[in-house]
């Protein structure tokens, strides 16, 4: 589970920002919202963030997507960008690495990862583990002219040769974790963390990804899926009785006219193929109650949106998973979102969902669906800087009738408009 991530010169964020999962006081929805990693940390599996556009919502978001991505992204040169993008809108910013830090729990044991980092290379990656209150190193690792300089923690008896190998094989725009792939033998403490980031660390949906391929072959795969996708489907009145995925194969002479560039796609495949979903609609009409068959690009949006997205949802809370989501409400009508959230915040799991939104309504469900403690908002001031801050940071919040009009009104800052 994810304790922190802190984030300095980034997109808009200058100075560090540090968005929390820690828990308050609060006993709120604490059986299923609240998980109690050891006797000192309680950690919230929700969060989502407010703000009007171009405060920064999404920028906090793409934070957690270049980690995911940075840390199994294996570069084709020692020349390709990493990506990274730092505050533009100051000069020593833009000359300066950014930052990034997570802080997570593999079952009961914390770790820290820390990494700064500009467009070209990485300048300090490390990893430390709490056996204790104080942090033991488990790695460091440093630039040295264009070469990566490793340390590692003497304790983990980690063999020269592998050490050397990692050093051989980690180009200085990519992660220490990539290069570790390459390389034979255990690295105690930090195999652990690495299956952490890919199994269940970190996985993001932005707001225009098409989920329908994603979600086809959890269904395909499990009945289990199939049944909870069903279930979702019917309550939100779609008149979907029943999905089907069938394998659906390319034609020969449809493979000839592949274009060059993709043919390395599908070099050494015997056979080319989509999963393709069928919806059995179940309609009423003057020929009685029927049945009809729709195939998947006929079905709206809406419906699409909705099926991937409780297929994602339910693939976190049953894998104990983090998800982020980028404005979630994108195509959804908000008692279908309300119900999304609902279902997975109601499962007693390890889960943790982090969303933006513009979707105020969810505020009129603060100590109904969602804790106060899970509310955050980002504003940007006049040097174009994203401020972030909790809903529990402000005064006497236990004595406004309705989060949702204080918001409108201005209480809290991150909008652009008052709404009477």
């Amino acid at each position: 589970m994810i304790q922190e991530l802190k984030v300095r010169n980034y997109l808009s964020i200058k100075d560090e920002v540090r968005i929390s999962f820690d828990a308050s006081n609060d006993t709120f929805a604490e059986d299923y919202q609240v998980v109690k990693v050891n006797e000192q940390t309680r950690l919230l599996r929700f969060a989502v963030i407010y703000g009007y556009n171009a405060s920064g919502k999404t920028n906090i978001f793409d934070a957690f997507c270049f980690l995911a991505l940075f840390l199994k992204h294996k570069p084709e040169s020692i020349n390709e960008k990493t990506g990274i993008v730092p505050f533009m809108l100051d000069a020593d910013s833009r000359k300066s690495p950014s930052f990034l830090e997570l802080t997570f729990f593999v079952d009961d044991l914390k770790y820290k990862y820390s990494l700064e980092i500009d467009e070209k290379q990485v300048y300090l990656e490390s990893l430390s583990v709490y056996n204790s209150v104080q942090p033991t190193l488990l790695f460091k690792r440093t630039l040295e002219g264009d070469r990566s300089k490793i340390e590692i923690n003497p304790k983990l008896k980690v063999s020269k040769s592998a050490k050397e190998a990692l050093e051989a094989n980690c180009l200085k725009n990519m992660s220490f974790f990539v290069a570790r792939d390459m390389v034979n033998g255990l690295f105690p403490f930090i195999d652990d963390a690495a299956r952490w980031f890919k199994e269940s660390g970190l996985h993001a949906i932005n707001k225009d990804i098409n989920l329908t391929t994603f979600a086809k072959k959890k269904i395909k795969k499990s009945i289990e899926v199939k049944r909870n996708a069903l279930e979702m489907l019917k309550g939100a009145d779609f008149n979907i009785e029943d999905i089907d995925i069938e394998e659906e194969f390319m034609p020969d002479e449809l493979l000839k006219k592949v274009p060059v560039e993709w043919k390395k796609l599908i070099e050494g495949k015997d056979r080319v193929s989509r999963l393709k979903a069928i919806f059995h609609h179940y309609v009423e009409n003057d020929d009685g109650k029927k049945l009809y068959a729709l195939e998947e690009e006929v079905e709206s949006l809406g419906t699409l949106r909705s099926l991937g997205l409780n297929v994602a949802l339910y693939d976190a809370a049953q894998n104990e998973s983090f998800l982020a989501i980028d404005e979630i409400e994108n195509s959804l009508h908000p008692y279908l979102l309300q119900s999304l959230l609902y279902n997975f915040l109601k499962k007693n799991s390890k889960s943790q969902l982090f969303i933006t939104t513009h979707y105020d309504g969810l505020l009129d469900l603060t100590d109904d669906l969602i804790r106060k403690d899970s509310v955050w908002f980002v504003e940007k001031n006049k040097a174009g800087e994203s401020d972030f801050y909790k809903l529990t940071d402000f005064k006497g919040i236990n004595r406004i009738s309705s989060i949702r009009s204080a918001y409108r009104n201005k209480r809290f800052g991150a909008t652009q408009f008052s709404v009477k």
